[in-house]
């Protein structure tokens, strides 16, 4: 199930709304589990029994690590740790890594071994990374863990940012989950958020899709430049629109239940520096990495090639994160490379440079990392980046017939990424009469629109739930 699907929108969450609205607040918690629960098992039932041993086994060994360090040990909490984030690193690996394990030892040793192909669990990335935050938190003392295995099964799975985030750290929503009641207000700024993200995904991600598929499927080497790069911008700012707005509408959902997530995109597009458009993009897989790896390993408070060291570490592993692969490991360690140059070579140089420079070099860059991402190899993406920027004729009908059907979405995708498009309704709503009620009616409209997209849809999963 998700967010953009009919199912979700006119059964799903109107069902869990009313009963939550009617639940009495201590019975809240439990009512949130079940919905979380049958959200995650929908399309897997079969995964149910996995996440259930999985949550069990991690409470446990939350309540032996918080306990073992009360009582003052310093090695064995750390070696329940260890120990857990196997575990839990294992479980991830199984699903999203065996199969390209045994790729690489069939090329390297010229064997035959065949990878079982299982659907991924929902969100398994996202909430392996909440387990592991969760047990390192408890160890540094950072929290003593939930004491009431629901509580923590519930931040575990709360379906609003179980599929594709935001992470969150137990910390972040441990006096949340304790109290979260629902109020009118909140409703409301939830279920603005939440439309401007089913907008985002229904009616520009979507449609951008149309376009994007349709050109990755010619031959790379058969593409003009005028097609490979209308491929390209496709593709940013359809997963730009696809994932900032299962984001959004995750904020907006979290609101209607009285929750307070963090916001995982701060307008990336209008990022003057590789650095700072991770500072903006999926805000919170980068917190994380900084916070459970990065800090770790020394941070940026060691000599620098120790900082170039962990800075391609992170690097390499947010690639990897992301997929089992040589284009997402090429990913990584091509953005890993450019922040370190930034970093520790041009800092100084960057600050000369015109702003509106900067901002359109960051997004060339970044529009160059796309391609490594969705291609299929590094020898396509090359291909694809050579008819890009070299020999690629200048245009052709398909890239005018393809360009003229995508050029709406695009230009209100550009005018959607800054922040006045994609805050007007908003703003509208804050100014009060007679402005209020225009908001109203935008919003109705945003809402019938996606309604209809629904309707006739072709894309509704979100891309970041394969990672």
């Amino acid at each position: 199930m998700a967010f953009g699907d009919l199912i979700f929108v006119f059964v799903f969450l109107p069902v869990c709304l009313l009963l939550y609205i009617l639940t009495p607040g201590k019975f809240s918690n439990v009512l949130l589990l079940i919905f979380s629960l049958l959200f995650f098992a929908w399309g897997t039932p079969e995964y149910l029994v996995l996440m259930l041993c999985s949550l069990a086994f991690n409470y446990a060994a939350g309540r032996e690590i918080s306990a073992l360090r009360a009582s003052g040990r310093r090695v064995l909490p750390n070696i329940v740790l260890i120990t857990s984030v196997l575990a839990d690193l294992a479980l991830l690996g199984y699903w999203k890594y065996a199969g390209f394990l045994l790729e690489t030892v069939n090329a390297v040793f010229g064997t035959s071994f065949a990878a079982r192909e299982l659907p991924l669990p929902v969100g398994l990335s996202f909430f392996t990374f909440s387990l592991i935050s969760y047990l390192a938190d408890i160890r540094r003392g950072k929290t003593e863990g939930a004491k009431d295995p629901l509580t923590f099964a519930l931040f575990v799975t709360f379906f609003p940012k179980l599929a594709s985030g935001p992470i969150v750290a137990y910390p972040e929503m441990e006096e949340q989950l304790a109290h979260h009641p629902f109020t009118w207000r909140q409703f409301g700024a939830g279920a603005r958020c939440f439309l401007v993200g089913l907008s985002k995904k229904i009616l520009l991600a979507n449609t951008l899709a149309d376009t994007f598929y349709t050109l990755s499927a010619v031959p790379p080497e058969e593409l003009t430049a005028a097609s490979a790069w209308l491929c390209a911008l496709s593709y940013a700012f359809m997963l730009y629109f696809d994932f900032s707005g299962y984001s959004d509408m995750a904020v907006g959902l979290g609101r209607m239940f009285g929750f307070r997530l963090p916001k995982n995109f701060d307008y990336p597009y209008l990022s003057s520096s590789i650095s700072e458009f991770w500072r903006r993009w999926h805000i919170t897989l980068g917190a994380w990495f900084r916070e459970y790896v990065y800090i770790p390993l020394g941070g940026s408070r060691v000599h620098p090639f120790r900082i170039f060291l962990n800075l391609m570490v992170v690097w390499l592993l947010t690639g990897l994160w992301h997929g089992a692969g040589s284009t997402f490991l090429i990913w990584g360690l091509y953005h890993g490379t450019l922040v370190v140059l930034e970093k520790l070579v041009l800092d100084n140089v960057l600050e000369k440079i015109p702003k509106p420079i900067r901002i359109a070099v960051t997004f060339l860059l970044v529009v160059v990392g796309w391609v490594f991402f969705f291609s299929q190899t590094p020898v396509e993406a090359l291909t694809r980046l050579s008819r890009m920027f070299f020999f690629g004729g200048a245009a052709d009908g398909a890239a005018a017939y393809y360009a003229f059907g995508a050029l709406r979405p695009l230009l209100l995708g550009v005018l959607a990424a800054l922040p006045l498009g994609a805050r007007l309704g908003t703003e509208l709503a804050r100014r009060g009469q007679p402005w209020t009620l225009l908001s109203v009616f935008y919003f109705a409209a945003l809402f019938l629109l996606c309604v209809a997209g629904m309707m006739n849809e072709t894309y509704s999963a979100s891309l970041y739930a394969q990672f």
